[in-house]
């Protein structure tokens, strides 16, 4: 069973009921969630001029390979309204891949460790609630090393 840890965010309509919906569908759909973060509502990262985030990070136990998981995630994605029309664009949900256990994983679709967490307030401060030792595979730093050493001044508050 590989440890994977996904960012789930929501900046559009019921933010905490499309959080909880997708939620229950990768418990249905992938493994269930074994721990999560509170939630945090972030300002827009990347378009500022966005609806304010709810996001969360949660991790589960899964045997599916990394690019299964992200075909799971992204049907769960579509059925839950998500829009791709332009980039940092507000969503009903987004749902990130950020470990997949310690693999790095480098294809055309799929970057893991995902690329930007390691700058990013949103992402850092629910995953360093639930897995502050948890050793970033590229940067060789837990967690907590890597949230204290960020530069990104971004508000995010846990609600």
């Amino acid at each position: 069973m590989i440890n994977v840890f996904l960012l789930l965010g929501s900046n559009l309509g019921d933010r905490r009921l499309f959080i909880n919906q997708a939620i229950k569908l990768i418990a249905d759909n992938i493994a269930p969630v074994l721990r999560a973060s509170s939630l945090y509502e972030t300002q827009a990262w990347g378009k500022t001029d966005a609806p304010d985030y709810i996001n969360q990070v949660i991790t589960l136990q899964t045997e599916l390979s990394a690019q299964e998981v992200l075909e799971k995630i992204l049907r769960i994605e579509n059925v839950l309204g998500r829009q791709r029309e332009e980039k940092w664009g507000s969503r009903t949900i987004d749902i990130d891949i950020l470990f997949y256990g310690q693999e790095i994983v480098n294809e055309p679709a799929l970057h893991i460790p995902h690329p930007e967490l390691h700058k990013r307030r949103f992402t850092l401060e629910p995953l360093a609630e639930i897995a502050p030792e948890f050793v970033h595979p590229l940067l060789n730093k837990n967690i907590l090393e890597i949230k204290n050493e960020l530069k990104d001044d971004l508000i995010v508050k846990k609600l």
